[in-house]
């Protein structure tokens, strides 16, 4: 399992518009035959502060290629960068180290 943490500042656009993305960037997610159940991803926002994190597990490298060549998350990465603060987004490969039987 590949695990994967996106963090940015939102500084950019109407939140609700971005809220609206990163929904269908899930369903897209979600629908894609070639990742459909391979990947999961869950977006989470610091209550009344602008910082977003999303988390993203993908099976394996070959899940991750799959996802990075597909049209519809070139296009979400690139909205990414443009609503956090000067186009700043981290991406940080992290471990899990140990976890409880029932995780999401």
């Amino acid at each position: 399992m590949k695990h994967s943490m996106i963090r940015y500042q939102f500084a950019n656009g109407a939140e609700a518009e971005w809220r609206a993305e990163i929904a269908r960037f899930i369903a897209a997610l979600d629908s894609d035959p070639t990742i459909a159940g391979r990947v999961a991803y869950r977006c989470m926002k610091v209550r009344n502060e602008p910082a977003y994190y999303h988390l993203a597990v993908a099976d394996d490298d070959e899940t991750v290629k799959a996802l990075q060549s597909s049209e519809f998350f070139k296009r979400y990465q690139e909205a990414t960068r443009r609503v956090a603060a000067e186009g700043r987004v981290d991406v940080v490969p992290i471990d899990v180290i140990a976890e409880t039987k029932r995780h999401a």
